[in-house]
This record gives C-alpha cells, structure tokens and sequence, in this order.
C-alpha cells in the first residue's frame, strides 16, 4: 500500500452518505458544524454535483428580510404598473430543492421562527403590503454551523427539524475524498422514493431506540424513517431493510442521544436477588441416562439460544455510533445542551433609530436623528397611487414621460437599529477589620480571577473598597487587567465598616454608568457587620440603619447585583441586607479564591446572548 495515499475519513464517509440521501431527498435536512474552508467546500461542491442541476439551490443571507424571505410586494414592477405586483420569495424560488443557511448560529429568531414554520406546513401564507397569497413549499434545509463555543449553535427549533447533524471539524483536507459522483443513480432514487415501503417493525425499532437514547422528540425516528427510504430507494430496493435502519440510528438518532441505554439485568441475577437466603437449595438428584433433560447426555440437542430483536440490533448499532465526546458527557450526567454562564455575558438589548444592527423598520417620521427608509416608504405608497390621483403620467417641457409617485405622510417609514450595551462590573470590597480577619485575602483572589473572565470578554470592571470611615474608588470603570490587579494589590485590612456609604457610593457609580448608555451590575463582598453610619460616626446600631436605608435606595434602581457572605458562618444581617437590596444572596462560609470566584459566577444572572 502507497503510504501517501490517505485513507477518507469515517467521518468523511458519513458526510459523502449524507449528501447523497439529501439529494434523493432534500426534505431530510442537514446541520454542517464546520468553519469555512476547503473540508466544507468539497462538501457543498459534492451536494451540488448529486444534484446535477435537477433541484434548486439557493443561499439565505444571513440579514434576510422577511419580505425577501417569504415574499412581498415587487416594488419595481409595482411601480411600473401602478398596481399591486406579488414578488416571489426565496423559499417559493428554492420549492423542491435546498436552502443554504448560512451562518445559523447567528439567525435571528423571526427568519428561524419562519423557517421552522415552513418546515411544519410547508405552506406560505402572506398577507402583507395589501397582498393575500398562500404558496405550497417543500424546502430542504442545510444549515452551515461556525460557532466557536458550545453554546454558539443554531435554534434548537431549528436542529430537532434536521435530520443530519454532522461535524466536519475534525477532517482534514486530504481525508475529504469523494466517493459517490453517480448522478444517474440519485435521479433513480429520487423517482423510486415514494414506492419505498416500511414494516411495522421498522417503526417500533426506530421509536423504541429513539426512547431508549433519552430522544423524546417524535421528530427523530420520523426523520429517521424518512433517511432510512432513502437509503433504501439508493440501493434500488422498494422496501426498507434492517440495514437501511441502523444507518438511520447511526447517522440521526446517535448525534441527538441525552442519555446511555440502561444494560437489563440477567435472569439469574435477579433470581438470585429475589431468593430467600434462609431456604436450603434442594438436594441434587443423581442423573438419570433415560431423563431426556439429562445435561449429560451428548445426544441431547441444545436449546435455541433467544435471537436478538430488531429493536435490539437497532440500539446496539446506533450506541456504537455515539460520538466519543458525548459519549463521555453522558457517562458523566451532564446532558449535552447543558450550558455554563458567567457573569455579565452582553448588555441589555437597546433599539435606537441611529446606530447599530438593523432591526426591520417601523412607521414614523424622520425627526430626532431617525433615518428614512426610503424602500419601505415607496412600498407602503405603491399600491394606492390609483386611488390618489389621475395624472400619474405628467409632460415636461421636453416632451418626455415621466410617472410621478405621491408619498403622503403616512407612507413614512424609518430604519430600526439594535445594539447590545456594554457592560460594566462594579466589584465593592469589604476591607474592614472583621473582614480582613476573616476572608480579605479570598476576597481579593476571587476578585482578580473575575476581573481576569470580565477581561476576557472585553467588559469593564471598576473596583470600590470601604474601611475605616468611607468607601473610595481604587479604580474608575476601565478595560485594564493591570490597573486593576494593582489597586487590589495596594489595598490594606483594618478598620470600621462603613457599609452604608459603600452601597451609597457604588449606587451613585451604577447611576452614572446607565446614564452613559452602559449596563452596570455589583458584586458586594463583606459580612454585613456595618458599625460606622453615613456621617462617619461609630455605632452599629446607626450603621445597620443608615446600611437598611442605602440598599432600599439601591434596589429603586433595579440594578442587578450579588452580595457575597465573607463571614465564617452565614449571618442574618448579611441576608436582610441582600434583600432590601434587591440582590441575590451568596453564602461562602468554607471557600478558597477559585471556589469564591467560580460561586460567584454561577450565581450572577446572564444576559441573553
């Protein structure tokens, strides 16, 4: 064997397979979890060659309109015709083929939502821009997958609708070698689809395996079904075989598995476990040569040994199949859409009619900034120009024609733009004497690991410390990593706890953050022991006051925050004063600094994605 001539990937393989079962039947549907490149390329370059032309392809950006997507209102014939002309989307475009998505991860949740929809119906009704239309369509899709992290995958309304969920990250370009350029053999394939039969038994395997794997979508063993026709209709068969079912399990019930197949126990086993310990076994009897059951005896026929069932053949074959990775996810108990979320993730989600992402349009005028969309406008006059007016077609005095528009205020249409805030971390640091006793040292260790996680993910973080008599800033809201590790460094232990003032003062900082256009959350760290008051003088029972009195003030301006219990033992004040606060309460009393900062960030509430 020639050592430079690789071998294709097994993984490879089951893409190439795939992609031939999509051709004889595009509504079976695809996710590729891949980053654009050569692997991937080869990959559409080979779908598109299975298809030889028979059946539509079209890309869906990933900014669609709905009215691009769904159809609408033909602005230009419209226009031309002063009368309403229907414009086809590129779903009716793509009836009968395959749409392209690409980049899923980041589709918005209405084209998902539309999408899916079609999916379920196949239908598309339109009603819009005084158009009343209801389309047939039967689309496949292929979704394209370039998230980098776990949590960057498409809709998950989106993946139970797909049949394939393959991943190509781990190929390399000279694995991915095409093995199937047969176009005559789809096109026979895709004629015999629909005489393609399945047997009750076929059914049952398919739904029992699917319920064994943790799958309780009915969805799967419907496309399971639907791959294993397929599979069968490319081999030239008209029914479905018991080998076209465990491609089926292999290649659409194991990607979506959630849970290990539970192994039954053996007969004598559970005989075993359910005989009474305290009864004597029966004493043996000696073998009798004329007893037909003798065990002895060599002419003695062994019984039959229990077949397996194609339930059983089904589930084994598709267990096997299970990626290694999620394999191990599962061995562990974590199911695989389980995602860890950390603190302060994105900003609020703000619409402003000046910058950002579009975000549609809706009616208005263009005042304060607000851009005029001037498309929608033309569309929303388009279709009333005949009930406005007669003379659309005015003679200048060169003697040309020209078709004048009326656009009255109502048509007025602005652009709608969105943005995420940037988010800010204020962490408020108890350096009194009780705290620096007890968990100061912890506190300033978690503190630089969340800096570090805030940093990562571009946040701004600024730092207040309170001792002694009031609380100060150690550092502004800033992106550096450095600063911030230097004003934590620099910070000593001793003194009052002027409680009250440190709510005060990062109150006053979360206001000037929001009213800059930024998200600010507090992460207040102490054991709830105030004994200085606002004005600075001693007496605990002032201090608890003034420190009630400041949290009431905080939680009016529904800032989200966490307070940490740095005290040996969770104290009842620490907890009163996280709920007038308004804040989630947090108590550590045995915790290192890792343990600290990993606590905090489970318990801090994520911003949407």
């Amino acid at each position: 064997m020639n050592p430079s001539v690789v071998a294709p990937s097994p993984a490879w393989e089951d893409a190439v397979l795939a992609a031939s079962i999509l051709a004889v039947d595009p509504l079976c549907g695809a996710t590729i979890r891949s980053a654009a490149g050569p692997v991937r390329d080869r990959w559409l370059v080979l779908l598109r060659e299975l298809l030889a032309d028979a059946l539509p392809i079209r890309r869906v950006p990933l900014q669609i309109s709905d009215a691009r997507l769904l159809g609408g209102l033909d602005l230009a014939a419209t226009l031309q015709a002063r009368r309403p002309i229907a414009d086809r989307g590129l779903l009716a475009e793509a009836n009968g083929g395959i749409v392209i998505l690409a980049m899923a991860e980041r589709i918005s949740s209405t084209t998902a939502a539309h999408i899916t929809s079609v999916l379920d119906t196949e239908v598309v009704i339109l009603e819009r821009d005084g158009l009343t239309l209801r389309t047939d369509i039967q689309v496949g899709v292929v979704a394209f997958d370039e998230g980098l992290a776990d949590e960057e995958r498409p809709p998950e309304a989106l993946l139970d609708r797909l049949a394939f969920h393959l991943d190509l990250t781990d190929i390399r370009a000279r694995e991915a070698i095409s093995q199937w350029n047969d176009s005559t053999v789809i096109a026979a394939a895709r004629k015999q689809l629909k005489n393609i039969q399945a047997s009750d038994e076929i059914l049952r395997a398919l739904c029992e395996t699917a319920l064994a794997l943790g799958i309780l979508s009915i969805r799967a063993p419907l496309l399971a079904l639907r791959v294993a026709r397929a599979a069968a209709a490319l081999d030239g068969r008209s029914e479905v075989s018991l080998d076209d079912a465990v491609l089926a399990g292999r290649l659409v019930l194991a990607p979506r598995a959630l849970s290990i197949p539970m192994s039954e126990a053996p007969e004598e086993e559970i005989e075993e476990e359910n005989s009474d310990d305290s009864n004597d076994p029966p004493p043996e009897e000696p073998p009798n040569p004329e007893d037909p059951d003798d065990p002895d005896d060599p002419e003695k026929e062994t019984p039959p040994q229990d077949e397996p069932t194609l339930e059983d053949l089904v589930l084994a074959a598709t267990q096997a199949a299970i990626p290694a990775g999620l394999l191990a996810r599962l061995a562990a108990g974590r199911d695989k859409s389980s995602r860890s979320r950390s603190i302060g993730r994105a900003g609020e989600l703000r619409y402003s009619g000046l910058r950002g992402r579009p975000s549609g349009v809706r009616r208005g005028q263009p005042r304060n900034g607000a851009r005029l969309n001037v498309v929608e406008t033309l569309r929303a006059a388009a279709p009333w120009q005949r009930l406005r007016g007669r003379d659309f077609n005015a003679t200048p005095a060169s003697g040309t024609t020209t078709t004048r528009i009326e656009v009255r205020l109502d048509d007025f249409h602005v652009s709608r733009y969105k943005q995420r805030t940037e988010t800010t971390t204020i962490f408020v640091v108890d350096a009194s004497g009780s705290s620096a006793l007890h968990r100061l040292a912890e506190a300033k260790g978690a503190v630089e690991l969340l800096l570090a996680e805030s940093y990562v993910r571009r946040d701004r973080v600024a730092v207040l410390a309170f001792r002694g008599h009031s609380a100060e800033i150690l550092l502004p809201p800033t992106r550096s990593l450095v600063r911030a590790k230097r004003s934590l460094a620099a910070l000593p232990g001793g003194g009052g706890t002027p409680l009250a003032s440190a709510i005060d003062a990062a109150t006053a900082m979360a206001d000037s953050i929001r009213r800059r256009g930024g998200t600010p959350t507090v992460v207040l760290l102490t054991d709830g022991r105030g004994n200085i008051a606002r004005d600075g003088a001693p007496g605990r029972e002032r201090a608890i006051e003034d420190a009630m009195s400041a949290a009431r003030l905080f939680r009016i301006t529904s800032v989200k925050a966490l307070l940490v219990d740095t005290s040996p033992s969770p104290q009842p004040l620490a907890q009163r004063l996280a709920t007038e606060m308004g804040a989630r309460y947090l108590a550590l009393p045995y915790a290192d600094a890792r343990r600290l900062s990993t606590a905090v960030q489970r318990s801090m509430p994520a911003e949407a994605q």
